[in-house]
This record gives C-alpha cells, sequence and structure tokens, in this order.
C-alpha cells in the first residue's frame, strides 16, 4: 500500500507543505539570513539533526503506536491499512476487501453509520466508551483524509479510524456508578421505611399521600408527610423537605419527623411545634435546615389552622372548584433560628379538598416557582374522586415521572359533605354553662337527654353522663367563665369536650383516701377511651374524653 497517497486534513499540515515547498524554491535565501555558515557548522557539529514531523514516515509512526488504527476508502470502505495494536486485538485484516464483511467488530459496535457520515460530512466524529467484542473499552474517533494527489467527493476519500483504549477510565466510571446505585438505594429504603407505611385516617378526613424518590441521576432527598390524630376530633397534618440529599438527609427527616409526633402530642398551637422544631434542627446538623408546614384540624371550627417554616402555601379546593391558596403568616426554614414564627387559618367547610406537597411537584429548572404554584392550582380545580385519585392525577399533571429530577411529597385531605343516613352518624350538641349550683344537674340532663336521642346503648349512655358530670364539676371549680358543654358524635366515637377561661391544665394525680377532690380526671381517664387537655387559642383550656362506639353503633 502506498502511503503517501494520503494525508490526514489536519490544523498546520498546509502551512509546513507551504513553508516547506519556499524554503526549497529559495535557496539562495539561506545565505541571506543573520546565521552566519560557520555557526551553522558548529551547531551541526555539536547537536544531532532532528528529523521534523512531516519527514517521519507515517506507516512507522502508526504501527507503533499502542492505539488501535484502521484506515478505509471509498463509499464501500475497503480496507486500506490497520496497524499492529488492531491486528493483535482483532486479528489479521485482509487489505482491498469491504469493512463491512472484514472488520465485523466495527459493526458489532455500530460505528458503520459513523464511518458513513463521515463519508459524506468530511467532518471527524467521536464516539465514547465502546465496548469491543475482545472485552476492552475504546473512544472511537473517525477522521476523514483525502488522496494526496487532490482527488475530490466521496471516491477519493477514507476514514482514519483511531480506538483509544479506555478500559481503565470506563471500568473506575462503572464501579463509581455501582457505588452511587447502592447509595441511592440504601437512601430509598431509608426514606421509604420512615415514612408512614399506613396512614391515621380520621373520623371527619378522608386522606391519601405519594412519595416519588427523584430518577437514578438525582440522589434522594428528605422529603416528608404525616398524619397524626390528636384526640377529641382533631387531626394534625405536616410535610417536609429537609435541604441536601442522600441518607444524610433521610436521617434528618427521620429525626424531625419523631421529633413532630412527640411534640404533636402537646397539643400545641402550630406555631408553637415550629418554634419547638427549630430549636432541634439546629441541635441535629447544623449544616442542614429544612421547611416544614404544620396545620390542625378541628371539625368543630371548620378551617385549618396552619404556620409555615419556609414551606409552599397550602392550596384548598372548596367545593364549587374554587381553589384558595394559604397565604403568609410563614416563617424562615427550620434550623436557621431566631425568628418567631406565627399561626394563620384557611377555611376547609364540608366538600373541600386540601393539598400539601413539596417543591418537586412545582419546581422546574425552566420556570418560575409561581408558574408551577398556579399549574397546580388549575390541576386541582379540575381534580375530583377520592383522595388517592385526586393524588395521582395532580403528580400525572405535573409531569412528574421516573426520571424526575426531584424528590415528590404530595397530602391529600377531604372534608366530605355527608347527607342522608351518613350523616346521622355525625352530629353536634352544646350548651352554654352559667356558674352556679345548678350548671352540673343542667348538664348532667343536658348530655342525657341528647345520648338518648342519639340512640346510644344504656352502659354507653351511663359512662357518657358520668364523664359529663366530671368534666363539668372539674371546670366549675377550678376553671373562670366562659364555660361550654359539647357532645359530638362520629362513626367511631362519642366526645364530650369542656372549656372555660381558665388556662390553667388538669392533671390525672393519685387522690388520697381522705382528699375530697382530685378523682375527677381519674375517674374520667379510667371510663374514657381516651382524654387530653389543650390550651385554646383565645385563652383558656378545653379538657376533653372519647368512647369508643360499638361496632353496631357505627353501621
Amino acid at each position: 500500500m502506498n502511503f503517501t497517497r494520503w494525508s490526514a486534513r489536519l490544523p498546520g499540515t498546509q502551512r509546513r507543505a507551504a513553508a516547506r515547498t519556499e524554503q526549497t524554491a529559495s535557496p539562495d535565501r539561506r545565505g541571506e539570513g543573520s546565521v552566519p555558515a560557520a555557526r551553522a557548522e558548529q551547531l551541526t557539529d555539536e547537536s544531532p539533526s532532528v528529523p521534523a514531523v512531516d519527514e517521519l514516515r507515517v506507516r512507522e509512526v502508526l504501527d507503533r503506536v499502542p492505539s488501535l488504527v484502521a484506515l478505509v476508502h471509498g463509499p464501500d470502505h475497503r480496507i486500506a491499512y490497520v496497524n499492529d495494536a488492531y491486528t493483535t486485538a482483532f486479528g489479521v485484516r485482509p487489505l482491498g476487501e469491504r469493512a463491512r464483511e472484514a472488520l465485523p467488530e466495527l459493526d458489532g459496535l455500530g460505528l458503520f453509520p459513523l464511518l458513513d457520515q463521515v463519508q459524506r460530512s468530511g467532518k471527524p466524529r467521536t464516539v465514547k466508551s465502546r465496548k469491543a467484542p475482545d472485552g476492552r473499552s475504546y473512544t472511537f474517533t473517525c477522521t476523514p483524509v483525502a488522496q494526496g494527489d487532490g482527488e475530490g467527493g466521496s471516491e477519493g476519500r477514507g476514514v482514519l479510524v483511531f480506538a483509544t483504549d479506555v478500559t481503565d477510565h470506563a471500568e473506575a466510571a462503572e464501579r463509581l456508578r455501582a457505588s452511587e446505585r447502592r447509595q441511592r438505594e440504601t437512601a430509598v429504603t431509608l426514606q421509604r421505611s420512615l415514612l408512614p407505611q399506613e396512614l391515621e385516617q380520621p373520623d371527619d378526613l378522608r386522606i391519601a399521600a405519594t412519595y416519588h424518590p427523584g430518577g437514578t441521576e438525582a440522589a434522594v432527598g428528605g422529603d416528608w408527610y404525616d398524619v397524626i390524630t390528636l384526640g377529641g376530633g382533631r387531626t394534625a397534618l405536616v410535610i417536609g423537605d429537609v435541604m441536601g440529599r442522600g441518607v444524610r438527609a433521610a436521617a434528618v427527616m427521620g429525626q424531625l419527623r419523631t421529633a413532630v409526633r412527640a411534640y404533636a402530642r402537646l397539643d400545641l398551637p402550630p406555631h408553637e411545634i415550629l418554634q419547638l422544631l427549630d430549636g432541634l434542627a439546629a441541635e441535629i446538623d447544623a449544616n442542614q435546615i429544612a421547611t416544614c408546614a404544620y396545620a390542625i384540624h378541628d371539625p368543630n371550627e371548620g378551617k385549618l389552622i396552619y404556620s409555615s417554616a419556609g414551606h409552599l402555601p397550602i392550596l384548598v379546593r372548596d367545593e364549587n372548584g374554587t381553589v384558595l391558596r394559604a397565604e403568609e403568616p410563614t416563617g424562615p426554614p427550620l434550623g436557621t433560628g431566631g425568628w418567631m414564627h406565627t399561626s394563620g387559618s384557611i377555611p376547609l367547610a364540608p366538600g373541600s379538598t386540601a393539598v400539601l406537597y413539596t417543591d418537586g411537584l412545582v419546581e422546574r429548572r425552566d420556570a418560575d416557582l409561581d408558574e408551577g404554584i398556579a399549574a397546580l392550582e388549575r390541576a386541582l380545580a379540575g381534580a375530583t374522586g377520592t383522595p388517592q385519585v385526586v393524588c395521582d392525577r395532580l403528580v400525572r399533571s405535573a409531569g412528574v415521572t421516573p426520571d424526575h429530577d426531584d424528590d415528590v411529597a404530595v397530602l391529600v385531605l377531604q372534608h366530605p359533605a355527608r347527607s342522608g343516613p351518613d350523616s346521622e352518624l355525625f352530629r353536634n350538641a352544646a350548651l352554654e354553662l352559667l356558674g352556679g349550683v345548678e350548671a352540673a344537674p343542667r348538664a348532667r340532663a343536658f348530655a342525657s337527654g341528647v345520648l338518648t336521642s342519639w340512640r346510644f346503648p344504656a352502659d354507653l349512655h351511663d359512662l357518657g353522663v358520668l364523664a359529663t358530670s366530671e368534666l363539668v364539676a372539674n371546670s366549675l371549680q377550678h376553671g373562670s367563665p366562659p364555660m361550654r358543654l359539647r357532645l359530638r358524635r362520629t362513626d367511631r366515637r362519642l366526645i364530650i369536650e369542656v372549656t372555660d377561661g381558665d388556662d390553667h391544665l388538669p392533671r390525672r394525680r393519685r387522690a388520697e383516701p381522705g382528699d375530697e377532690s382530685g378523682r375527677g380526671i381519674a375517674i374520667v381517664a379510667t371510663i374514657a377511651s381516651n382524654w387530653g387537655c389543650r390550651r385554646t387559642p383565645g385563652g383558656g383550656k378545653a379538657v376533653w374524653c372519647e368512647f369508643a362506639l360499638p361496632r353496631t353503633q357505627t353501621t
């Protein structure tokens, strides 16, 4: 093969060729320069001559390079040359044969479309890290070359295939990817294990939630949600997002979720819960912060009382399809410190649906965050059905796929509008209590009449009247006006609650035989399924107890 007929069109080749032509055509000008002949002879004696790159034989160079080199020419890619490294890797290849038959390894690597493209366009192309049949990985560069006699077009053009062995780099990259996959799987497993395995279902709400980890190229974050029944018909709803990725973010999320459940048992207002979490988040990890929204639903109030630590606004769709966005108050994320959080409210009447979510649902790199929230509002306005159906529709409308670049957590709650026989299972009755000796007998008579009208069995009727008597007596003795008795039944339980204007919370204690007081709360705790107390927003307190209804009462 005559290699001198081919030259790669590489930068500088034509300039060097022109320079050689000029020097050959004007030999006389050498003596006219600033270097005397004697000086030139001295340099020749002291320094061995070094041939220029252009004077080296191309074949000798290519035969000795460790990379794989092959040259094909013409539109059917006939083999013009393969170097020793190529022969060592894939065996002897016959010259002059069509590459598609004689170089099957290139076909297995999918390079022939690339050769055709380079042949037509005259532009080099590169494909990175392709695994060859010999088990090694190569990066292939295909460069167009033309015959030295100036022939043009695809008939006079060849392609130089240059393959660099990148097996070590490819294996290292695969090890790194495998390690990242294992870390991600660990983080996803930890994340899912720390989320609620089964959501609590309050009497007055229907709730569903979903969690979607980020795609395989995105590390798992610290999104979480929770539903906590507080007793007395009240429910706490939580959603949060730990900034950061991986196992550490999931671990911090788990600690915050556990702390929220513990603080929720104190039945504090939402902003006080966030104040406690703020200090705890700084102690857990001063380098990580988290956003969080904490809301409480009380069926007697028909609204959500909420507080936000840098989290996205809660959305509520009323029974007419109008979507409301919870506005201020909001504070900075948890872990930043130095901020007094406050509580706000948003209506949640029967027939309403509320959505709590993390930023992965609405935030996109190429769009403003407000646009994402507005799109979610439009999707919620048309979303009907069960909470799980609404959940799925919102996720689909946001374009969340398995390759999504961020975690997504969504919590949907509905306050059903009940009618017909179902509405008979949810009743309320209230009585304003005036001070004096007649208050307790009047409260007992009221409770007895209400429970009789609700057709409770005799034993539950008597327990309800006794609990009412003890709670009212406790309020009359230790509380202050205004005082109120409220009875509520759901499809699962009877709730008795007494409120008054004193914020001193009662506690259960052991009464000595000679004590004339101190037994009321102990009696209530003994006969009821559950009891508790809390301070009310306007000052004062509420003391409540619950009785689980027999199964026949819930059907």
